[in-house]
């Protein structure tokens, strides 16, 4: 896979064999591959939403065992796209189902196998070289007899290399998942440093804790009309107060509205939440300044995309 860059020598004859990777996870939207993906990596390095299609890049967590190096890439869900936007990032799955070592498909245990979770299934056979990995989420939604039987209608999906049911929010299984993939891995020297936890940007890792605080408590419809860019980010004096200017771009006036709230309230809201989170990610104090622009019809206009960086 792109990046893949091994660092260190090769390890002594009679030291352990070392491990190294890349995984991803597919699913329906909203099946728990970002939740899994920060529970694995141990730290919040892609955002999570109830809103389907929250994940619009592949997000790199690093996961570290002493047995080996797990990185785990963080993908959209699968889906029917409606807009050139939800083409682009069916692209970026495809590109990176063909670029890893490992594929985990997520179904959640609370729900019943559907036509959509058969889709992407059927979109694995055209990877007959990767290894396939079957993993039922949300056990701590469902009982036991639930899971039971959602584990049995995964294994009659094909013949997988692995199949675990876990709780990415309970932690349950979590551990022990990163240590059976690492097993499925090449042998190899890590990959990353022993202190990374994702490749991401610093502004990126803020435009995506914005855009997490904008999603919460909108309509269906919105999600998909947000994007967030950051302008500046700058210190005060060193160590001290950072200062972040950041844009957050909707497709519609009325939108605007939507985000804004009466009088500024809704934005002051989301402004106060994703600053807790960007302090929490900075380590150290933060003034957070959000604008709320318009630029009409985004998701279908390829200037547009470049500009908000898709």
């Amino acid at each position: 896979m792109s990046g893949r860059k091994p660092r260190g020598g090769a390890a002594a004859a009679d030291e352990p064999t070392f491990r190294a990777g890349f995984v991803t996870f597919v699913g329906r939207p909203n099946v728990g591959k970002s939740t899994l993906t920060n529970a694995l990596v141990g730290e919040k390095v892609a955002i999570t939403s109830s809103k389907p299609q929250t994940t619009r890049r592949a997000i790199r967590g690093i996961v570290h065992r002493a047995s080996g190096q797990l990185i785990v890439v963080d993908t959209p869900g699968i889906h029917r796209p409606r807009t050139l936007l939800g083409e682009r990032l069916n692209a970026v799955v495809q590109d990176t189902l063909g670029d890893v070592d490992v594929i985990g498909f997520c179904v959640p245990a609370n729900e019943p196998i559907g036509p959509g979770d058969r889709f992407i299934n059927e979109q694995l056979d055209s990877f007959a070289r990767t290894r396939k990995v079957a993993i039922v989420t949300k056990t701590d939604a469902a009982g036991g007899t639930r899971v039971a039987e959602q584990l049995l209608a995964v294994s009659q999906l094909r013949e997988w290399d692995l199949i675990i049911p876990l709780s990415a929010v309970t932690g349950d299984q979590v551990d022990l998942l990163a240590e059976q993939l690492i097993a499925l891995m090449p042998e190899s020297p890590a990959l990353y440093d022993d202190d990374a936890v994702t490749d991401e940007s610093t502004d990126d890792r803020v435009a995506e804790l914005i855009r997490e605080a904008a999603l919460e408590g909108v309509s269906d419809e919105l999600p998909h009309s947000l994007a967030v860019t950051v302008d500046e980010m700058t210190e005060r004096s060193p160590g001290g107060v950072l200062d972040i200017f950041a844009n957050v771009w909707v497709e519609r006036d009325s939108q605007k509205g939507i985000i804004i709230g009466h009088r500024g309230s809704r934005l002051t809201e989301v402004g106060t939440r994703a600053r807790l989170e960007i302090e929490q990610l900075m380590g150290r104090r933060v003034f957070l300044k959000l604008h709320v622009k318009v630029a009409k019809e985004w998701q279908r206009d390829p200037k547009q995309l470049g500009k908000l960086g898709f």
